[in-house]
């Protein structure tokens, strides 16, 4: 008996020092984890995973607007948040690292790993993005013997130094899976491709080595890089675009990625604003997994706001929305955001068969096909696809029919009941309003120099390009020389002024002649080099010519970029004296970096106060280089804010010191902005709003960056604007909308019928839901039948049941959100039998 008890103590004693084994060794290796590959997946801690992942940018939002960004990502579906590390924004002056705020990396993919959520670090360093230098500190442009991007030894090593310092920056912290920490996957470059075959063997050899030194580093997850179809083994070559179903990778064993789906395009100054539908990027989702495709990223998930001078391009806008899942003020953009959530819930129904079976792919029709997964366990999983842009499509498949909508695909986690149709939106749709808050500003303003030759300029001869003079410290520089005009000249009887022409790499130019604006050329994404040429008003004696040279953005794509030219280069040319022309080229010209308000730091509390503002009705309005200044109470509520600023011209907003970025309302968008539909392939032109109006009028102002009271609001204006005009607005849900066909699928109603909560088919229903604090006041629309339109435009159509609005006014009005099944039985009987009939339903919130 005594053996007994001591064999069994002998027994506890073992279990407890295995459990303090296993306990010790998570805690000395945070239970690390492993992460490999194979042709099917990336496997974490050796299972096969369809990982869905969207790219957030920490410094395109605030540390405080992060941890609900992510955790929208997460409820969105996503099990990866994706993100650049920004090598300017980290390293601003050689050896000069910067962690802290909105570049607090460390802290940003902790969050991630805190929401339970994986990380895909792409170190690059080159970014592109549309970031201001393609992420590269402007001082890597002068390092001695440099060339960008190639097998150049300058280069390779300020690369390899700075992709070393976040990697062991990530180790020490304990960051990496094999850690236990978040990041699963690392990128090294990035869309070098199509560069490398332009640039050829010096290209190849750069990439070899790239490859070699990013998987040297030895951080224990795999390297991926895209539009690299060379990329050494045993880096994943992946794909970026609209669509990638394709796409296949350059070695069998390697699985099939796509780090970049693009959910929508970036916007320009000057161009209208870019969006894709909700069906058409479900359905390219869909094809892609249905291809053998297991990692997406969309690019972008929450695209954000380039604020301060971050934007590239050039003619980047401070907005980076993208028409992402998760707009610019981190809002869900519905029905886009809800369409995917309920994509990326059929998907994972279907991981098993995905992640171990291979598809048979089987002809349907000449435009339908069918991709079925069965694995070794008994499982099955299919999708149905419809390629016909313009017809739906009757398919038998295993003995059913399926009826599919044009250019979409259905999925079938059983082969057999369809959960999801990529062109059959479940979620509502949100229509958004910005509301003005309050009264206007009270401002002062203060007139900035337009010509002055202190101790901040200097002279030479000839014409110097703009950045080699800035060093990119400010978007401006003064070009300016003197001009001696004789008191025999003939224009000055005959009153025809002679014609100034100047020739610019860009971006904008304002010429001033004598301290008077004379004019402002400008060009855009596509055309940044511009010529002004137009009579200006000289005077007998001594003339100044100052011109006013603005950058707006520095290139961020493009072969050797950093070598690209911006600023006046001339040839600068008086046309109409009695001497015939006169070049201007190469006389004397004096230079002064940037604003003397941006000298005086007005931007700031204290530089603000340096100066002598003018007040009352004294303040200067629809004036040139004119600064204002106000103090302003924050808002109530936590609605996301932004100012519209509309009545005014061109130039940067601060808020308490920090820039909100550039606003330039005054370039309206060019395009064409006509109806766009879901079928056929997407491109970044084919569906545009706000042609003739302005490209961005609204800039976003984060809460984080406000107090209570006593908020300093500063504002350059380049051109002339109408600072009375600027108002703050709240961003916020105006109405909801559901378009729901019958016998819709639904992803709820097959988890029922699977679990055996329902014996029968069941009806779809409409979900309206407004924001938190917001109720359901009034039904605008409703009609059960076959209404025509969209959210904020519906119709009815030949078919339309009396008594639509009934379930609606019973169970929504007072509401946050109600439901509603679409039935014949709620709208009064069937309108017309023997037709599909579908519910558009929108409710007004507030």
């Amino acid at each position: 008996m005594k053996f007994l008890l001591k064999k069994q103590e002998f027994i506890k004693m073992q279990k407890f020092n295995l459990m303090l084994v296993v306990l010790l060794c998570c805690l000395v290796s945070l239970c690390s984890g492993s992460v490999s590959y194979d042709h099917k997946a990336i496997s974490i801690n050796g299972q096969r995973k369809i990982l869905i992942s969207g790219s957030i940018h920490y410094p395109r939002s605030t540390p405080e607007m992060w941890p609900d960004l992510i955790q929208k990502a997460k409820e969105g579906g996503l099990d990866v948040i994706q993100t650049y590390v920004f090598w300017n924004g980290h390293e601003p002056q050689p050896g000069q690292y910067y962690f802290e705020d909105r570049y607090d990396l460390v802290k940003f993919i902790k969050l991630i790993k805190q929401a339970g959520l994986y990380a895909h670090l792409r170190i690059g360093p080159y970014a592109c993005a549309e970031w201001n230098f393609g992420g590269f500190p402007v001082w890597l442009k002068y390092v001695p013997g440099i060339s960008f991007r190639t097998d150049n030894g300058p280069f390779k090593a300020a690369m390899e130094k700075f992709t070393r310092h976040i990697v062991n920056m990530m180790k020490a912290n304990g960051l990496y899976e094999t850690q236990g920490g978040p990041i699963i996957l690392s990128q090294i470059e990035n869309e070098y491709g199509p560069l490398e075959y332009e640039l050829g063997a010096p290209a190849r050899a750069y990439t070899k080595w790239a490859a070699q030194m990013a998987v040297g580093l030895g951080t224990g997850v795999p390297w991926v890089m895209c539009k690299q179809d060379d990329a050494p083994d045993p880096v994943i070559n992946t794909c970026n675009g609209f669509y990638c179903d394709y796409f296949t990778p350059n070695k069998n064993f390697k699985p099939k990625m796509w780090t970049e789906a693009w959910t929508g395009w970036f916007t320009e100054f000057g161009g209208a604003v870019p969006y894709r539908p909700a069906e058409d990027l479900a359905y390219s989702v869909a094809k892609f997994i249905q291809s053998g495709g297991s990692f997406i990223n969309y690019y972008m998930y929450h695209g954000g706001t380039n604020f301060g001078r971050t934007a590239g391009g050039p003619f980047i806008a401070t907005s980076y929305d993208y028409d992402a899942p998760l707009d610019e003020y981190g809002l869900k953009r519905e029905a886009k955001w809800g369409h995917l959530k309920d994509l990326h819930r059929a998907i994972k129904l279907c991981e098993p068969a995905l992640v171990n079976g291979d598809p048979s792919v089987i002809t349907l029709g000449n435009y339908q096909t069918a991709y079925v997964y069965k694995y070794k366990a008994g499982g099955c999983a299919a999708f149905l696809s419809n390629n016909n842009r313009a017809a739906y499509a009757t398919v038998n498949f295993r003995g059913q029919r399926y009826n599919i909508p044009p250019w979409s695909i259905s999925i079938l986690p059983d082969c057999k009941n369809t959960v999801y149709n990529t062109a059959r939106v479940g979620a509502q749709t949100s229509l958004m309003k910005m509301t003005s808050e309050g009264g206007g500003f009270s401002w002062q303003s203060y007139n900035d120099q337009t010509e002055s030759y202190d101790d901040n300029s200097y002279t030479t001869v000839g014409l110097l390009e703009q950045l080699n003079v800035t060093r990119d410290s400010s978007d401006y520089l003064w070009y300016m020389t003197d001009v001696r005009v004789g008191s025999n000249e003939g224009f000055l009887k005959s009153g025809k002024w002679p014609t100034l022409t100047v020739m610019s790499a860009g971006h904008a130019l304002h010429v001033f002649i004598n301290g008077q604006l004379s004019g402002t050329v400008y060009g855009s994404q596509a055309n940044p080099k511009i010529t002004f040429n137009k009579p200006v008003n000289l005077r007998p004696g001594v003339n100044k010519i100052s011109l006013l040279s603005i950058a707006v953005g520095l290139p961020n794509i493009g072969p050797h970029f950093e070598t690209w030219n911006a600023g006046v280069l001339g040839p600068v040319t008086l046309y109409g004296l009695n001497e015939g022309k006169r070049d201007l080229t190469w006389q004397k010209w004096s230079y002064k970096v940037g604003l003397k308000g941006e000298i005086l730091s007005l931007h700031s509390l204290m530089g603000s106060s340096s100066v002598e503002w003018i007040q009352g009705s004294y303040v200067a309005q629809k004036q040139p280089l004119t600064w204002y200044k106000t103090i302003f109470n924050a808002p109530g509520g936590n609605e996301p804010l932004a100012l519209d600023m509309s009545s005014m011209g061109k130039g940067q907003i601060w808020i308490n010191g920090q820039s909100i970025g550039r606003y330039w309302p005054a370039y309206k968008a060019r395009g064409s902005c006509s109806t766009c539909s879901y079928a056929g392939y997407f491109d970044e032109k084919k569906c545009l709003s706000k042609c003739g109006e302005s490209s961005q009028k609204w800039y976003h102002v984060p809460r984080s960056w406000l107090k209570p009271r006593g908020n300093l609001l500063v504002v350059f204006e380049e051109l002339g604007g109408i600072p009375y005009g600027i108002s703050m607005v709240k961003r916020s849900v105006y109405s909801v909308c559901a378009d729901i066909y019958e016998w819709q699928p639904s992803l709820m109603n097959y988890e029922m019928q699977a679990s055996g909560k329902a014996a029968k088919p069941l009806r779809p229903k409409a979900h309206l839901s407004c924001s938190a604090g917001q109720k359901i006041t009034s039904i605008k629309f409703a009609s059960f039948g076959t209404p025509l339109g969209g959210c904020g435009s519906y119709s009815e159509g030949s078919c339309h049941a009396h008594h639509s609005y009934d379930a609606f006014n019973k169970y929504c009005i007072g509401q946050q959100s109600c439901t509603v099944p679409v039935t014949p039985e709620a709208f009064g009987g069937d309108p017309c039998p023997k037709v599909m009939k579908k519910l558009s339903v929108e409710a007004i919130c507030s």
